[in-house]
């Protein structure tokens, strides 16, 4: 691997995202560059498709947390709800660098990938990862020496974590949300509804 231009690694631009109690963790690779943002948080640029699948998914509505006339999101109503369902939002991507200047994950190098371990140690209650596309799946399936999922589906993963805790969780693997990956937001909904209606079914038990 060639060595990289310490002007050219990226360091992840955003806090982790995670409430008290979270179950779940969604990581994707890597956000966009800056320009393309609509608002400062996971899956930021407004041609993403996540929060209209957590839309669809949870409220048959894919315009729910989309704030159309700003061209963004509704970013508080947004948190709050990941809160409510125990959802948390790291990226696999601590420093990256992007070998064509764009965003694609073809194009995405990982210098330095998610610290699972220590991340974990923060979410004591977490039994599920999702993954967002190939390159995420393929980092976290690496850290966990683990088969990577197909698409939709999950592979069971144990990692010890930063406390030398024993953990176990199931990895989902799901299509990329971004606009450029060839599948309609319908479909894309349905692969995540799998694994995020189980969460709130879990969520409502509770």
């Amino acid at each position: 691997m060639p060595q990289a231009n310490s002007a050219d690694i990226e360091k992840h631009p955003f806090a982790p995202f995670f409430p008290e109690g979270a179950r779940l963790l969604m990581c994707g690779t890597f956000p966009a560059q800056p320009s393309r943002w609509s608002m400062k948080f996971y899956y930021p640029n407004f041609s993403n498709d996540m929060w209209r699948v957590f839309g669809l998914v949870f409220f048959n509505d894919a315009e729910k947390f989309v704030d159309r006339e700003h061209k963004t999101y509704r970013l508080a109503e947004l948190q709050a709800f990941l809160a409510s369902k125990g959802v948390a939002l790291s990226d696999t991507g601590s420093e990256i660098v992007r070998t064509k200047g764009n965003a694609s994950d073809k194009d995405l190098r990982i210098e330095r990938p998610i610290d699972l371990a220590g991340v974990l140690a923060q979410l004591p209650d977490v039994t599920a990862l999702i993954t967002t596309g190939m390159l995420a799946a393929q980092t976290i399936a690496g850290i966990c020496d683990a088969p990577v999922p197909a698409m939709g589906e999950y592979v069971d993963c144990r990692i010890v974590d930063a406390d030398g805790r024993d953990r176990s969780f199931r990895h989902w693997r799901m299509p990329s949300s971004s606009r450029a990956y060839p599948m309609k937001l319908q479909l894309k909904a349905q692969y995540y509804a799998r694994a995020l209606t189980l969460l709130n079914t879990e969520n409502n038990d509770s």
